[in-house]
């Protein structure tokens, strides 16, 4: 690549591999994701107002984005499984859209930007498949990382937009 790093999964001959890091250190590693469901400001009077036919919507979208951190390596090919600390969702209503965050924390040999990113995504994914009967217009977008710590690499934040 052009500023002389490379991609960690592929190996010499260019094919994909679960990287080895048996020889890293164990560090706190902390990642903090982001999701954002736009949609009518209809369907998020009913999910703020409790008005939902299937139910509480905000909790069934934590309890998914929390299961689905758990599951990330089941999901995402070369991830390594994790010890996961914590992972946290919250659900913030804002102007016609709600803004998920996901933070979740290992102490492990790998960092935990998946885990945090699977949590959000998924946590959209099951607010959507609540509302989907009343609103098949959502969007959901900003699927991105916002900050990350420890490792190697050390801290990482996002730029403010």
């Amino acid at each position: 690549m052009a500023d002389g790093t490379r991609l960690t999964h592929l190996d010499e001959f260019g094919s994909a591999h679960m990287v080895d890091v048996a020889d890293k250190p164990v560090t706190h590693r902390r990642a903090l994701a982001e999701a954002v469901v736009r949609m009518r400001p209809e369907t998020l009077a009913m999910i703020v107002e409790g008005r939902a036919p299937k139910g509480d919507v905000f909790a069934v979208a934590r309890i998914a984005g929390i299961q689905a951190a758990k599951r990330t390596s089941d999901l995402i090919p070369l991830c390594h499984p994790l010890p996961i600390t914590k992972v946290s969702v919250d659900l913030e209503p804002g102007d016609a859209e709600v803004r998920i965050t996901s933070v979740v924390e290992t102490d492990g040999k790998t960092g935990i930007e998946m885990e945090a990113l699977t949590a959000a995504a998924v946590a959209g994914l099951a607010l959507y498949d609540m509302c989907k009967a009343v609103d098949r217009g959502m969007e959901i977008t900003s699927v991105r990382l916002l900050e990350k710590s420890g490792g190697a690499s050390g801290t990482w934040a996002r730029e403010e937009d």
